[in-house]
């Protein structure tokens, strides 16, 4: 997108992102030729906090792996990257560190974040669920770490 657009919509490039991103994710989450029934959309996810940048890869990145490490759970790192990325979002939008974004273009990719954030909650309701009940499967990178 920036490569295709960023030249001729300067002021709109991060909307223009954000909107890309979502139909990368809703096509990831449902696709047609499997029915409907596709992932999850974490994975098309971190394309999109790639692509706004430095700052959303380290600040997304760390919240991700600060929750893994200390809890062993992929799904609540997924879920809390993207509250991290709403938040991270409106502090820069609001602090004027997305270039050329006006008020209401700020507030309309709040909303297309806030709702991509919801599909993921959605898409992860089992997880939540089992985080719940602690049923929730956890991962670890190696054996050696398996002592909880």
């Amino acid at each position: 997108v920036r490569l295709l657009l960023g030249g001729a919509y300067p002021d709109s490039i991060y909307m223009l992102m954000l909107y890309t991103a979502a139909g990368v994710i809703l096509g990831h989450n449902y696709p047609f030729y499997l029915g409907f029934k596709g992932g999850k959309g974490i994975a098309a996810t971190a394309g999109l906090i790639a692509a706004l940048g430095p700052w959303f890869i380290l600040v997304e990145g760390l919240v991700f792996i600060i929750v893994f490490t200390t809890t062993h759970y992929v799904s609540l790192g997924s879920l809390l990257v993207y509250v991290a990325l709403i938040v991270h979002l409106v502090i820069f939008g609001q602090n004027g560190m997305l270039p050329g974004m006006t008020q209401p273009a700020l507030y309309e990719m709040y909303a297309v974040a806030f709702f991509l954030m919801a599909m993921a909650f959605w898409r992860h309701r089992s997880n939540i669920k089992k985080l719940i009940d602690g049923t929730e499967r956890k991962t670890y990178i190696s054996k050696k770490n398996k002592l909880d």
